[in-house]
C-alpha cells in the first residue's frame, strides 16, 4: 500500500527472484474478494482454487502500463513449443490457414479430445492444440510428458499438416464460463478465428453446468471478440456405433456410452490399471505408463 500513483515498480517471479518487467501504477484499489469471487468465480466457496488464490493476495491491488523485460525460462526450456503471436501468425500465413480453431488443453489428449480436434479440422484450415506450460494442479501430468504424448497422437492419427502443436505461460484458475472468454481473447491474439469449446471448459469440480462456458458467448455484444466459439457437444465412444460420437451425432442410449475423462484415466494409470482403447490411443498411453512408473521408483 506504499505505492503510489505514477510510480514504478518491479514485477518479480516469486519462485526464482528475477524480475520480469516494470509497472508505471496509474491505479490501485482494495480487493473486494467477495465481489471479485462471485464475479469471476460464480462462487464465493474457499475450496474453489481460484477463489483461493483471491483469497491468498495482497489487500491493496494495483494497475497500470506494464514494460516487460523477460519471457522466462519459457523460451528456452520448450523451444519446439513456445510461440509468440506473431510467430503462430506467421506459421499460419505461411500454411495458408486463414481459420484455425484454437484447443486448449493441459493434458494429454484421450479419445474425446482427438475427436473434437478432428471435428474441428474438417470445418477449419488447421487447429492449434495451445497447452499449458504453467503452473498445473496437484497429479497433472508434465508439459515435457504431455508433449510427447499428444505428439505421438498427432504423428499417428492426423493427416500431416493438419494439426501444430505449441504451449503457452498461463497459471488455469478454473473461473469456467470466464476463463473461457480470456482463453478466446488470448487465441485472438495469436491468430485463431475459433476457440474449441467442449464440455465444461476451464471448469473445476460441480461449479458450473456442462455447457455454461459455451452459452457465455451468446451474452456478448457483436463485435466483443473476433474469435469465435467452436461448440461442440458431449463427446464419448459408443459401443453401438463402435466410435467416437457427441450427443448430436448418436442416437443410442446411455447403455451404450463409454464416457472418457482425465481425471479417470489418470486414476487408472496411477493404480497400474489398464486403459481401455475406447479410452485413449496406445501410443499415448505408453508413453503415460513409462510416466507413471518412473514416479514409483
Amino acid at each position: 500500500d506504499s505505492l503510489g500513483i505514477g510510480e514504478e515498480a518491479a514485477l518479480v517471479d516469486a519462485e526464482t527472484g528475477e524480475i520480469m518487467g516494470i509497472i508505471e501504477i496509474s491505479e490501485k484499489y482494495k480487493i473486494d474478494r467477495d465481489f471479485e469471487n462471485s464475479h469471476v468465480y460464480r462462487t464465493t466457496d474457499p475450496k474453489h482454487p481460484g477463489v483461493a488464490k483471491v483469497n491468498e493476495q495482497a489487500a491493496v491491488n494495483i494497475a497500470g502500463r506494464v514494460r516487460a523485460l523477460s519471457e522466462g525460462v519459457y523460451p528456452e526450456k520448450y523451444k519446439d513449443l513456445y510461440l509468440r503471436p506473431a510467430e503462430s501468425r506467421a506459421v499460419f500465413a505461411e500454411k495458408g490457414w486463414s481459420k484455425v480453431a484454437a484447443f486448449q488443453t493441459r493434458n494429454p489428449m484421450h479419445r474425446s479430445h482427438e475427436h473434437l480436434a478432428k471435428i474441428a479440422v474438417e470445418v477449419t484450415d488447421g487447429v492449434f492444440i495451445h497447452q499449458v506450460l504453467g503452473k498445473l494442479k496437484e497429479g497433472d501430468i508434465p508439459a515435457e510428458v504431455r508433449t510427447e504424448a499428444i505428439g505421438a497422437m498427432i504423428d499417428n492419427y492426423f493427416v500431416k499438416g493438419t494439426v501444430i502443436q505449441a504451449g503457452y505461460p498461463i497459471e488455469m484458475r478454473y473461473a469456467g464460463p470466464r476463463e473461457a472468454l480470456i482463453h478466446a481473447l488470448i487465441r485472438q491474439n495469436f491468430g485463431c478465428s475459433h476457440l474449441i469449446v467442449g464440455r465444461d471448459h476451464a471448469g473445476v469440480g460441480d461449479y458450473y453446468g456442462p455447457f455454461d462456458a459455451q452459452h457465455i458467448f451468446d451474452e456478448l455484444w457483436p463485435g466483443a471478440l473476433i474469435t469465435q466459439p467452436l461448440k461442440i457437444d458431449i463427446t464419448f465412444f459408443c459401443t453401438k456405433c463402435y466410435g467416437m460420437a457427441t450427443a448430436k451425432t448418436c442416437p443410442h442410449g446411455k447403455e451404450h456410452q463409454i464416457n472418457i475423462s482425465g481425471t479417470k484415466q489418470r486414476e487408472m494409470l496411477s493404480k497400474g490399471e489398464p486403459i481401455p482403447p475406447e479410452f485413449s490411443r496406445p501410443e499415448v498411453v505408453e508413453i503415460l505408463r513409462k510416466y507413471y512408473a518412473s514416479l514409483n521408483k
